[in-house]
This record gives C-alpha cells, sequence and structure tokens, in this order.
C-alpha cells in the first residue's frame, strides 16, 4: 500500500491562513451592526479590502513557493540520484522474482566478474532463495559467495512508489513489492577471523592407560627404554603439528597446539593411538593412550577443564581413545580395544569405605536403577539393599515398572517374612520420603534420562552412582561419590566386591546372592563375554553366600511364545555388508520386548563371520534397538550415533517417533560412517 505524502498539504494550509484568518470579521460585523450602522460600513470595506488582499497574495505566493520546491525537489532527486550511482557501497533494487531493476556502479563492477552470469540474484547467489525476497520482516540478513568474495548481504523491503521525474523501473507493476540489496565484502574479515581461530591455543592431556599393568610384564632392563619409545613417539607426534608436550608424571603428558593442527590430528583420527600400541619391548600387553583435549573457551583455564573433563570420560569409557570437548559437543576417536582389567582391589575398598561412611551420615537410602529393569538393575539394587540394612539404615528399591523378566525373583522378596512390604516402592512414594536426611543410589545407569524416577535426581542432594557402563556424554551430575568402571562385566560385581570390605565384610542372604549371580552371568553371556579374574572371584564368593545355579537357571527359562518371537527374529534376519546381521522382533503385546531382541542379537552372534547383531522393535512410539559385538567392532560408538550408549560389546538405543525402516536406515548409515572412519576391526 502506498504511503501518502502529506508535505503538500502542510504548505497549502500555511498559504491559506490569511483567509481562515478573514473570518474573524464576521463576528466584528455583527457586533458593529448594533452599535452603529456608520461605523459597520466602515469594517466592511476594510474587510473586503483584507479579503481581497488575502486572495491576491494566496496566488501569488502559492505559485512562487511551489516553484522554489519543485526546483528543491527535482535537484535534491538529482543528487539522491548521484549519491546511490556513486556511493562505494553496491546497491541494487530488485523484483519479487529477483530481477535486477537497477543497480549502482558499485554493484555492476562486481557483476562485470563474471560476464556470463544472468541479471537475476538468484543466480548471483545461489543461497538466496525466493521466500526471502517475501519475508516479513523489514530488513533480513544473509551471507553469501560470489567469484571466491564473500559478502554480507542485507535484504530490506521497499514499495513501489511513483517518483515524477525519475525513470521508470523496466516491467514494474503498481502491485510489486520491491527489495533493495546491499551488500558489504567481508572477504578480508572472515579471513582475518578464521586465521585467528586457526591459530587459538589448544590445551591437551595424554595418559597411558595400562602403565603397571605393562612395566610388570617386562624385564626391569627393558622398562627404560620402553618408555624412551614410547616418549619419542608422543613427543614426535605432538611436535610434527608445531605443538609443545611437557612429561608431568611418568605416565602423563601436558600439551599444547593451535586450532588448525589439532583439526588435522582429527582428520587422521588421532594416529598415536594406534601408533603406541605398536611398540613392543617384550611386552604382551599393547600399551594404550588415552587424549583428552580442551578448546573453544574464552580462557585457557577454562580449556584446560575441558581437557580434564575429556580425560576423565575417556578413562571412564575404558582408555585408548581420544575425546576432544569444546563448549558445544564431544567428539570421541579410537576406544577398539578391550578394557584392561584392574587385578587389584585397592579402588573397590576405597568405594566401598567412602560409600559406608555416607551410609552412617544418612537416615535413609532410596535405590533407583534404569527403566526397564533387567536382571543386573535388580541384582546390584539388592545387593546395595543388603549393605545398607546391615548398617541398620533404612533402604527402599524404587522401581515403577516391572518386565517379566525379574518379575519371578520380585516376587520372592514380595512374599518373604524375613523382607518388609515397602521394600519397593513406586516414584511418587519416594518422592514423598525425600528430605535433608536422605540420600540416592543409582545402580547400573549413569544416563539421568534413562533412570527410572529422573525428578528424584533433582530432588535429593546426595547421590551416589555405581555403574560399569562406558560413560557417555550424558551423565549424572553432582555425584558425592561415583563408581564407574568399564572394565567390570556388570554392576552386580562392583556390588558384590564392595560388599566384601563394607564393615567386616557383609554376607549376602541367598535369595540376594541368586539376583546379583544372575546379574553377572545375564552381563557376560554365561562368562563369554567381559569376564575377567574378578568375574569369577565375585561368583565363587556369591555361591559361598548360597547363589543356586539351578534356580537361577529356572528363572532365566523363556515362555514358548517368547521363544518363538525370538526365533522368528533370527530367521528373518538382515546380513548386511557380508558381517552385520539386522533384524526386527515381529512380536505385539510382550511386556519386555527390550529383552527379547538382546535375546536375539546374542543368539545373531553365534552365526559364523557375523561381527555386530542388531535387533529392534517399536513399542507405542519408540522404537528400542539392542546391540551386539564380540571384539570386532564397538557397538557402544554404533549407538552413540543414534542417541544411545553402553558397553563395548552390549550397547543400545531408544528412538522416539520413528519407525522400524526409517532405524534400520539410520543403523546401516551408521554402519557405513563408522566403516569410513576405520572403526571396525
Amino acid at each position: 500500500m502506498k504511503k501518502r505524502n502529506i508535505m503538500p498539504g502542510i504548505i497549502d494550509l500555511y498559504l491559506r491562513a490569511p483567509l481562515y484568518l478573514s473570518l474573524l470579521w464576521l463576528p466584528i460585523l455583527f457586533l458593529a451592526f448594533f452599535l452603529e450602522l456608520k461605523f459597520m460600513l466602515i469594517l466592511l470595506f476594510c474587510a473586503i479590502v483584507y479579503l481581497c488582499f488575502a486572495v491576491s497574495l494566496y496566488r501569488s505566493r502559492k505559485t512562487r513557493l511551489m516553484s522554489a520546491l519543485l526546483d528543491f525537489s527535482l535537484r535534491a532527486n538529482e543528487n539522491k540520484a548521484r549519491l546511490f550511482e556513486e556511493m562505494p557501497t553496491a546497491y541494487c533494487i530488485v523484483g519479487e522474482n529477483g530481477e535486477l531493476l537497477w543497480e549502482n556502479k558499485a554493484f555492476h563492477k562486481i557483476l562485470q566478474r563474471d560476464e556470463k552470469v544472468e541479471r537475476n540474484i538468484f543466480n548471483i547467489f545461489p543461497n538466496m532463495q525466493k521466500e526471502m525476497l517475501k519475508e516479513k520482516e523489514a530488513v533480513l540478513e544473509l551471507h553469501s559467495s560470489f567469484m571466491e568474495r564473500k559478502y554480507c548481504i542485507d535484504l530490506i523491503r521497499l514499495e513501489a512508489l511513483e517518483d515524477e521525474g525519475t525513470e521508470t523501473l523496466r516491467g514494474l507493476s503498481e502491485e510489486e513489492e520491491l527489495v533493495a540489496v546491499y551488500l558489504r565484502d567481508e572477504t578480508e574479515e572472515v579471513e582475518l577471523q578464521q586465521k585467528l581461530d586457526e591459530e587459538r591455543v589448544v590445551l591437551g592431556l595424554a595418559y597411558i592407560d595400562n602403565y603397571e599393568d605393562v612395566m610388570e610384564q617386562i624385564e626391569e632392563v627393558r622398562r627404560s627404554l620402553l618408555m624412551a619409545l614410547i616418549d619419542r613417539k608422543i613427543n614426535r607426534y605432538i611436535s610434527s603439528s608445531n605443538g609443545v608436550i611437557k612429561k608431568i608424571e611418568k605416565d602423563k603428558y601436558f600439551f599444547l597446539l593451535k586450532q588448525n593442527a589439532l583439526e588435522k590430528m582429527m582428520e587422521d583420527r588421532f594416529s598415536i593411538l594406534e601408533e603406541v600400541k605398536e611398540v613392543d619391548m617384550g611386552n604382551e600387553l599393547a600399551v594404550t593412550l588415552s587424549l583428552g583435549i580442551g578448546y573453544g573457551a574464552g580462557d585457557y583455564t577454562q580449556n584446560y577443564e575441558y581437557a580434564r573433563t575429556a580425560m576423565d570420560m575417556a578413562l571412564g569409557r575404558g582408555g585408548d581413545q581420544a575425546i576432544v570437548k569444546n563448549p558445544e559437543k564431544l567428539n570421541f576417536y579410537g576406544g577398539k580395544s578391550q578394557s584392561t582389567e584392574r587385578v587389584t582391589r585397592v579402588k573397590a575398598r576405597v568405594k566401598a569405605q567412602a560409600f559406608q561412611e555416607l551410609i552412617e551420615s544418612k537416615d535413609r537410602v532410596l535405590i533407583m536403577g534404569h527403566r526397564n529393569a533387567d536382571m543386573d538393575c535388580l541384582g546390584s539394587s539388592v545387593g546395595v539393599y543388603r549393605m545398607v540394612t546391615a548398617m541398620d539404615k533404612r533402604a527402599y528399591i524404587v522401581q515403577n515398572n516391572v518386565t517379566s523378566t525379574i518379575l519371578p525373583l520380585k516376587e520372592r522378596f514380595l512374599n518373604n517374612s524375613d523382607y518388609p512390604e515397602d521394600m519397593f516402592i513406586d516414584g511418587e512414594t519416594a518422592k514423598g520420603l525425600v528430605d535433608s536426611t536422605t540420600m540416592l543410589v543409582v545402580v547400573d545407569c549413569d544416563r539421568p534420562s534413562i533412570i527410572d524416577e529422573p525428578e528424584l535426581l533433582n530432588m535429593v542432594k546426595t547421590k551416589v552412582v555405581f555403574d560399569h557402563h562406558r560413560q557417555s556424554s550424558e551423565t549424572i551430575q553432582g555425584a558425592v561419590l561415583s563408581y564407574c568402571e568399564p572394565y567390570a562385566s556388570s554392576a552386580s560385581e562392583l556390588i558384590a566386591e564392595m560388599m566384601q570390605y563394607i564393615q567386616d565384610g557383609v554376607k549376602a542372604r541367598p535369595l540376594e546372592a541368586d539376583c546379583m549371580y544372575g546379574g553377572v552371568v545375564i552381563d557376560t553371556r554365561e562368562f563369554t563375554n567381559q569376564t575377567g579374574v574378578r568375574t569369577f572371584e565375585v561368583a565363587a564368593y556369591l555361591r559361598r553366600c548360597g547363589a543356586d545355579i539351578t534356580r537361577i537357571r529356572k528363572v532365566f527359562r523363556e515362555d514358548f511364545s517368547d521363544y518363538q518371537a525370538k526365533a522368528d527374529a533370527i530367521g528373518r534376519a538382515d546380513i548386511y555388508r557380508d558381517f552385520y546381521a539386522i533384524s526386527t522382533l515381529g512380536k505385539k503385546g510382550e511386556d519386555s520386548p527390550t529383552v527379547l531382541c538382546a535375546k536375539a542379537a546374542n543368539e545373531l552372534l553365534n552365526i559364523r563371520g557375523i561381527k555386530a547383531s542388531v535387533v529392534m522393535t517399536k513399542v507405542e512410539d519408540t522404537v528400542f534397538i539392542s546391540a551386539r559385538s564380540i571384539d570386532e567392532m564397538n557397538v557402544q560408538v554404533l549407538m552413540e550415533k543414534l542417541g544411545g550408549g553402553g558397553h563395548r560389546t552390549v550397547a543400545g538405543a531408544q528412538m522416539q517417533g520413528m519407525e522400524v525402516e526409517e532405524c534400520i536406515k539410520k543403523v546401516k548409515e551408521a554402519i557405513d560412517e563408522m566403516i569410513i572412519e576405520g572403526e571396525v576391526a
């Protein structure tokens, strides 16, 4: 819609003012009529003279004034046109379809760099969309490039106004909207910013994961030579990128890099991780290295904190990997090696003593695991329950939903006079028990998004975490005690070890031992996966506590319908790229479909040549995915690409609002990405 120019009306009002003042003669003449007729005639004559003078003045002044204004307007338009034409800022006017209607010399000079380009703004700047010209916003800014130059573009909506004395724009209708386009060359500015970014300082930490274990395996005379070779490789790797490195402990390093050097390291996926493993001085155990790198913060202190956080996470995920952290995200590299088992129990004893002190300072303890609790979640929960009650403190296990897998064992607690009726409570009941003397213990889980009652994390100040999964970017914050060991077979293994160091040793009851033993058996796939010396020691301890293998085996037996569903999933499996089995679970109405998915995935690994198996099923609006491997693929990395996580050989993910077919496509894309990045053995 065109705006009306009000300036001529104001000028006309100014010129007509003497005429309007002549109306004041009317009341004067009216009063004079009643006073004296002769006096009234004199005033009437004066009024007529004034009116004639005012009309004459209006006509003469209007002509001269409008002539002067028109002359000024023409000069102003001419100067304005010359100003737009000669100004150094590139400027043009385009129509709704992007056609160039007018441009100044600066814009025309830019177009001359490419004589073949069509006179349409969309051809000049391909990333500019037609919808942008129709945006309701008065000013729109975007960035684009043309002929190797970078521009900041401002789009300003105008209106097609009739402008006398100027050239009519070609092809312009009265209803067409116009857009003014301003270009600002920002090539040097962008290049300077890019150069500053590339030269920003990056802080990093490098730790040898298994220093003590490697040194114990070789002769003393070779130890110094082994470390010299490792030091040489690490120093060369950093120095080749113009970095500075300093050894701060026998197995720890601190280094500085520029950001462009870090980007090259990320491109080759930190080859130093594999180079260090090649060092051989008679050591049977390969040396593994972990890197934690921080950058992108406003100061060095924060970058160092990022590096420390990344290193803690790298160690928490089993080592042999590099983690790069910036304010926005975490990048993971490596992690192909199996976690090295710690034979010593010093850490378990220290954690047990710290946990004992926390229990003594509280009146009640809430124990909680992840949603859709499995056998390991139940086993570790009852293990913590036994430790707390052994110290005469009240304990409650928080569970909202119970799957068919753990229901038989849970019913044995509910129908047992040795245990209180409120041993198991739901989330709402647990919220009512929270006060300053309450402690929350999270087992078999370190991700807030999948725990059974997330609100309890914010309600309880004192939090403890016991978990055996590799850490992801999502972790429970603010825990006063955290015992997360990815080398462990299960959370039940960690808890069973700690029980032996609480007070003078806590002995689990037979039913509790059954649950914990079952958790170890399930997570190790009957002692064939992630099993170490300490796993068998825990199994022996639980057997001494009364765990009955026959009872446990009966609990693990499946319904015939479940067995059929698992067999159906195995039968419909698709072998992708010759090494990856992908299948779906078709059974409907199953109360624990994730368990069946896991069992089917385990069975698919028995096929010769299969490196990893993935089985998924949809429940309501969520697709549950279970992934398994033996040693050739890190399925945790695979599931992390889909928003999940887990362990190196056991992992899973949940994808909401998607169909199974879409998830299968994403799984295949993630596998392809891992193959391209060399993350598959």
